[in-house]
C-alpha cells in the first residue's frame, strides 16, 4: 500500500474533518511508532507504521463493507429530516461516509449492505448485471403452480412495467395464506409486493435474504450490523451476479 498523508489517515480511520485531523496532530496527539509527529503532511505506511491517536491504536481501512439486518420502521436512505435512517444505526466512525446499495421499503426488513465503494455498489446494482436478489414472503392466500408459472414467465405489474421473469418456491400454502421464496434480478420499485399483486395476493411480510452471493448471517440480529469478511467481500467483487 502506498504511503498516505498523517491528516488523511486520521480522516479515514476516525471520521472527522481535515480541520480536525491537523488539530489533533498540532496538538501532539498523533503518535507513529512511539514518537509525536506534529506534520499533518507527514506521510505514513498503514501497513508497516504503529499509529495511535489519543492513546488509542488505529487501523486503516481504505474501503468499508457492512452487512446490515435492516428492521423494519427504518428507510433506506443515508438521511431524512423524520424518518430513522439505516445510517442512524451505524455506531462506527466512518458510518456517515456509507450508502446502501440498493434499497428496502421501510416495512421490510433484511440483509443490506452499507459500503463507500461506490464501484461495486454500480457493479451490484446496474440492471445489466442481473444480480439475484431472494426474498422471504408472507402471502395472503394460496400459492400453487398457478402462481409459480406466472412468476417464470414474468408479469405485468402495472404502470406500464413488466418484471423480467423471476423464482417463486412455494414453501407451504394454505387457503389462509402462504410462506414463499422469490428471486428476481431487478430492483423495481416495490416490484416484490407488485409481482405478489399481479397474481392476485398481497405480502404481509417481506424479507430480504441474499444480494448475489451474499446471504444474510442468521445470527446477526434486527437492526445489528457486522464488517463483512474477506471471504465476503472476495465473492462479491468475483460475482458481481
Amino acid at each position: 500500500m502506498a504511503k498516505i498523508r498523517l491528516d488523511k489517515y486520521l480522516c479515514q480511520c476516525l471520521g472527522i474533518s481535515r480541520k480536525e485531523a491537523k488539530e489533533k496532530i498540532k496538538n501532539g496527539q498523533a503518535v507513529i511508532n512511539g514518537t509525536k509527529v506534529r506534520k499533518p503532511e507527514y506521510k505514513v505506511d498503514p501497513e508497516q507504521n504503529e499509529i495511535q491517536c489519543q492513546e488509542e491504536m488505529l487501523t486503516y481501512e481504505e474501503l468499508h463493507y457492512l452487512m446490515l439486518h435492516k428492521p423494519q420502521g427504518v428507510v433506506s436512505a443515508t438521511k431524512d429530516p423524520v424518518e430513522k435512517t439505516v445510517l442512524d444505526l451505524i455506531r462506527e466512525p466512518y458510518g456517515k461516509k456509507l450508502f446502501p446499495v440498493g434499497r428496502l421499503d421501510k416495512d421490510t426488513e433484511g440483509l443490506m449492505l452499507l459500503t463507500d465503494d461506490g464501484k461495486l455498489a454500480h457493479e451490484l446494482m446496474s440492471p445489466k448485471k442481473h444480480v439475484e436478489k431472494t426474498y422471504y414472503a408472507e402471502v395472503a392466500g394460496k400459492m400453487g403452480e398457478r402462481e409459480i408459472r406466472a412468476f417464470a414467465d414474468g408479469l405485468e405489474i402495472g404502470g406500464g412495467e413488466t418484471a423480467k421473469p423471476g423464482i417463486l418456491e412455494v414453501l407451504d400454502a394454505s387457503e389462509e395464506g402462504s410462506r414463499v421464496q422469490i428471486t428476481i434480478t431487478e430492483g423495481k420499485f416495490h416490484q416484490i409486493k407488485r409481482m405478489v399483486k399481479a397474481v392476485g395476493s398481497e405480502v404481509l411480510y417481506l424479507k430480504r435474504l441474499t444480494i448475489g452471493p451474499l446471504r444474510l448471517d442468521d445470527t446477526l440480529p434486527s437492526g445489528s450490523y457486522r464488517k463483512l469478511t474477506e471471504e465476503e467481500i472476495r465473492r462479491l467483487k468475483e460475482k458481481k451476479c
